[in-house]
This record gives C-alpha cells, structure tokens and sequence, in this order.
C-alpha cells in the first residue's frame, strides 16, 4: 500500500472509533442534540440556553419551558421589529413541527434562564430539565461555554468566538 492510502486508511478507522463530541438527550420522539450556555459574570440575575430540538414523530410538539436548580427556564424569542432589537417569552411554547428540527441560538430562539442563583461558570455543566406539551420531561446537561461564545465546541463547524457585541441572548 501506498503512504498516502495508508494514511487515508488511518484517518477512516480514527473517524469511526473516536466518540463523537455532540451531546444528544431522547425523550420518545424527541431529541435535544447539542446544548450549552454562556459562562455569566458574578450578579447576573440571567442567561440563555442554546440547542437544537428534533422531533421525528408524526404529531407536532410543542417546548413549553423547564425547570432547574440554578434558575427558572423559560422559552423566548428575539428578532428585529422597525430595527428594534426585541425579546418575548413565549408563554404559549414554542412549535416543533412533525419530522421537524428547531434550532435555539443567539438572537433568536432560545430558554432564558432567570432568577440565577450562581453565576455559570465556563467548562461546568449544567442540568435542567426541559417541558413539552406531550412528551414527558428531558433532563439535559448544559455545556457552560465562554462569555462570547457564538456556539458549542464539539458541534459541527467548532465553536468561534467573539465580543459581547450588543444583546446575543
């Protein structure tokens, strides 16, 4: 065999045995893949949670909330109305549709967590667990990353990051 052939041969078998780095939770028909927050300075009273929901059932579902240890966990929106910058719980829930996957990430879908009782510190995990309309309760673990994280590490693409920039939520 030729080095390079060898070498690609290597790389293949690396691929295949080595973990994969994104975090998945299931629930019935759901799955939450890739959840992580922002580290929080010292006195925040709030953060945001980020991740990707997938429903592979035949029925919608629906993200009504959650519940945690270290804060209250809502479902929110952000977009630009008149080029406002504005945020809204959206008590009703947020909509997963049949065969369907919505991603929460700044600045526009995401939870809020509110009422912080510690601030999140990076590399730390931590746990929530998140509410349907019909499934039962997920708990899920939220990868804590820097402050001007745009993204998990791990995830496809790698994680970048940048300055706090305005309101990311």
């Amino acid at each position: 065999m030729t080095r390079s052939l060898l070498a690609l041969l290597a790389a293949s078998i690396a691929a295949l045995t080595s973990p994969s780095l994104a975090a998945e939770f299931k629930s019935g028909d759901i799955s939450i893949e890739n959840p992580w927050t922002r580290a929080t300075p010292k006195g925040a009273e709030v953060g945001a949670g980020y991740l990707t929901v997938h429903n592979n059932g035949a029925a919608p579902e629906r993200l009504t909330g959650g519940s945690a240890d270290f804060a209250s966990v809502e479902v929110h929106e952000m977009k630009t109305e008149n080029g406002v910058m504005k945020m809204r719980e959206m008590k009703d829930g947020l909509a997963i549709p049949a065969h369907g996957t919505v991603r929460l990430a700044p600045g526009g879908y995401h939870l809020m967590f509110t009422h912080l009782t510690k601030p999140l510190m990076k590399g730390e995990k931590v746990k929530a667990t998140l509410n349907f309309e019909h499934a039962p309760p997920l708990p899920v673990e939220f990868t804590v990353e820097g402050m001007g994280a745009s993204g998990p590490a791990g995830a496809k693409g790698g994680m970048k990051s940048g300055g706090m920039g305005g309101m990311k939520m």
